[in-house]
């Protein structure tokens, strides 16, 4: 698997995140899907820090656009009609932690990136008490 992972250039870890996050894509119901964007995204921007840390632009960039991806995604799921309040509160919430990762975007700083994981990590904890409510 690291010979193919190198072919691809990934690392091993990051070809079996994939293949990981393919596996349970394929078989999670709606909140689980939430749930799964929300992991995605917080390891994203755990990433970026990293990348910083390491002086890997490549990679940050790459988890930058990955997370930016996700919170729109996010955003496009919200029900806007039957979430009332929660889906409009949701949607200010992505569209801030988008306008923070791409101002922080040029700089050398992780400390918002960590921020907005920190936040999201807080609503990923609402989300799964609500789907097991």
């Amino acid at each position: 698997m690291t010979a193919f992972a190198s072919r691809i250039g990934r690392s091993a870890e990051a070809a079996y995140r994939q293949i990981d996050l393919a596996g349970r894509t394929a078989t999670a119901d709606a909140h689980g899907l939430v749930e799964l964007m929300y992991d995605e995204l917080t390891h994203a921007l755990g990433a970026v820090a990293v990348a910083i840390r390491t002086g890997n632009h490549a990679v940050k960039s790459d988890k930058i656009a990955r997370a930016v991806a996700i919170l729109f995604a996010l955003e496009a799921g919200l029900d806007y009609e039957r979430g009332g309040t929660v889906a409009r509160t949701l949607g200010g919430l992505y569209r801030g932690a988008r306008k923070a990762i791409l101002d922080a975007s040029l700089e050398q700083d992780p400390a918002p990136f960590l921020d907005v994981a920190s936040n999201m990590r807080e609503i990923a904890g609402a989300w799964r008490q609500v789907k097991s409510a």
